[in-house]
């Protein structure tokens, strides 16, 4: 009798604990001038590419003038409008099959443009664009299991000023652990 009135109280007080929010949110780092954006997509993230610009001419390297100009995420198959401009060098990144961005790294200048930009995967790959000086910023979701849903931020004339992460969980109707299944499709039992 005492073990089921200690295993009630146990129970009764697991479902008064609060509930984590799924979703988090990194704040914008950067200058914010310029116009807002925000990327949206249906699903996972499943590529990324980055123009980055490195101005050539004396002044601008000897001050290490390279900055991130423009960005598109692609949800499922289909590419977002380009955040910022497509000028100069891009950087693509495709992602695989159960692969999603779980870091966004960098460095700004404050009273600038978003310089370097790094995604991380969670199968421990990087794209990298821009050049790493100024300030760092990191971000990364709080709660586990989340991944990166969408980017927003601000961007001028020239490029992004401000960059912020917004992490959650991604609900796939019917979608199953592909790579898992495929691989294990693929391989000819041997009797």
């Amino acid at each position: 009798m005492f073990l089921i009135l200690v295993v009630t109280v146990f129970l009764a007080s697991c479902l008064a604990m609060p509930i984590k929010d799924p979703y988090s949110y990194s704040s914008a780092v950067g200058q914010g001038g310029g116009s807002p954006f925000a990327s949206y997509g249906e699903g996972r993230i499943t590529g990324v590419r980055v123009w980055e610009t490195n101005n050539n001419n004396y002044y601008y390297y000897y001050n290490n003038n390279a900055y991130i100009s423009g960005f598109q995420l692609r949800y499922g198959n289909t590419w977002t409008p380009v955040f910022g401009h497509e000028v100069g060098e891009k950087q693509e990144m495709e992602l695989f099959n159960d692969e999603a961005i779980v870091e966004v790294s960098g460095k700004y200048n404050p009273a600038d443009h978003i310089c370097y930009l790094v995604l991380t995967t969670n199968m421990g790959r990087t794209l990298s664009a821009g050049l790493p000086n100024q300030v760092s910023f990191n971000f990364y979701p709080a709660n586990m299991g989340n991944e990166l849903r969408l980017l927003s931020g601000r961007f001028n004339g020239a490029g992004i000023t401000s960059i912020g992460a917004h992490w959650g969980l991604v609900y796939m109707e019917g979608a199953e652990n592909s790579t898992l299944e495929t691989a294990l499709e693929t391989v000819t039992p041997i009797f």
